[in-house]
């Protein structure tokens, strides 16, 4: 383990040029060599889920020694079904086609030549992440197969299983004959290692983290390479006063109370007052038996009278816990102002039978996914048919939403001449 300043700052300047010259590597790899090293992984992580699962529950034990917030515990357990699922996602990605070299737009200019755009990998990747061993996995896959070399920075909590897991992947990378630099793991826990990382701008391309508000907002104000990410997810979802209030009860339900440590999770809840009285109870019946603390303004605690009066917070908060915040508003354009108010451009939904209103709140509202008639949680690399997803970005640049192989690439102008010259 490293120990000082200039040992870490020196590790860190060596892990990222050999990853600059890895990227030259797999940028000119073919896909046969990335699907072979992607199902070698797949097939390494399942032949050693038993020592994956032990050195998780060590991972555990450590975590709750150490009080780790129960969000982070959720996003750090694995179990065998969760396992199974990387090497799932790492397969999804091997069937995904390549999009390294697509040549798109090709068009003949008045003087003859061809201009086009080809789509390109970034370069090299630096992920940092908190808790989400499953990180370790998704975006080893995903940088490899969009022919990007990665850094991966995972937190000390996960230690463990993101040595086992990176074992996987170093063992699938040789299997495929591609360097092993391809995917590096950084191997200390000080925090001073990422610091060296979101500042070496002549090897790092970009910076993904994938991890709580406070890292997120210190890589905003101290990294010195392009940053993709969201800063938090206040998720909502809207009941229309001409909703299905059946699908209403089903989506409020599930939005809120399938997974609380997830980004995704709806985090507030927007009735239209027509509706309010008809569908609340319900709603607040399904919370109060699965132990959700709901949190309401004074019209929704003159209908549900165990909710706790919402404050000017409340309606800013990412819980990732089993609260909910629910607003009565007069309407669609008042639950709307209250999204661009209030929310943080995540993930946003609309119940309702009406295909104006849907058609309005898709147009209108500025998240990176907007829903109709369904959960929140399905905002999700490999809900939307990525395969995986290295994270969901709220920027409006290049990549927006759940961030899949097209989202790590990028494209560059090309021509096509035959000894043409300009005159």
């Amino acid at each position: 383990m490293l120990c000082s300043k200039m040992d870490i700052k020196t590790y860190m300047h060596e892990v990222g040029q050999a990853a600059r010259a890895a990227s030259r590597a797999i940028a000119r790899a073919d896909s046969a060599a990335k699907n072979r090293a992607l199902l070698a992984i797949a097939d390494a992580i399942e032949r050693n889920s038993a020592m994956l699962q032990t050195a998780n529950q060590q991972d555990m034990a450590a975590a709750q020694a150490d009080g780790l917030d129960s969000a982070l515990l959720d996003r750090l357990q694995l179990n065998a079904a969760a396992i199974a699922g990387m090497a799932e996602g790492l397969r999804q990605i091997a069937a995904l086609p390549d999009p390294v070299g697509e040549i798109t737009d090709l068009k003949y200019r008045p003087s003859g030549i061809q201009v086009g755009k080809m789509r390109v990998p970034l370069g090299v990747i630096g992920i940092i992440y908190e808790s989400r061993p499953n990180v370790t996995a998704d975006a080893a896959g995903l940088c490899l197969k969009s022919g990007n070399a990665a850094i991966l920075r995972g937190g000390s909590e996960a230690l463990r299983s993101n040595q086992v897991i990176a074992a996987c992947v170093s063992e699938g990378l040789a299997a495929a004959g591609l360097p092993e630099t391809v995917v590096q793991i950084v191997n200390t826990t000080d925090r001073a290692a990422v610091a060296e990382l979101i500042t070496l701008r002549e090897f790092v391309d970009v910076i993904v983290p994938r991890g709580g508000k406070s890292l997120i907002e210190r890589l905003m104000k101290d990294a010195r390479i392009p940053v993709i990410k969201h800063l938090h997810g206040v998720c909502h979802v809207f009941i229309d006063e001409r909703a299905d209030l059946n699908k209403a009860v089903r989506i409020a339900d599930n939005a809120k109370t399938s997974r609380y440590g997830t980004c995704n999770t709806m985090e507030t809840l927007l009735v239209a007052q027509a509706v309010a009285a008809q569908v609340l109870p319900e709603i607040a019946k399904i919370y109060t038996a699965k132990g959700v603390a709901m949190r309401g303004c004074p019209l929704t605690r003159a209908i549900i009278a165990e909710a706790a009066a919402a404050t000017e917070d409340d309606w800013f908060t990412e819980y990732l816990a089993p609260i909910i915040a629910i607003r009565i508003v007069e309407d669609m354009d008042a639950a709307m102002d209250h999204i661009q108010h209030y929310g943080s451009q995540h993930t946003d939904s609309i119940v309702t039978e009406d295909y104006s209103r849907a058609r309005r709140f898709l147009r209108e509202v500025d998240s990176s996914s907007v829903m109709v008639n369904a959960s929140t949680r399905f905002a999700d690399g490999y809900e939307y048919g990525l395969g995986a997803e290295i994270g969901i970005s709220t920027d409006k640049i290049h990549a927006r939403g759940p961030v899949g192989l097209e989202g790590l690439t990028s494209q560059k102008w090309i021509v096509l001449g035959d000894g043409h010259v300009r005159g």
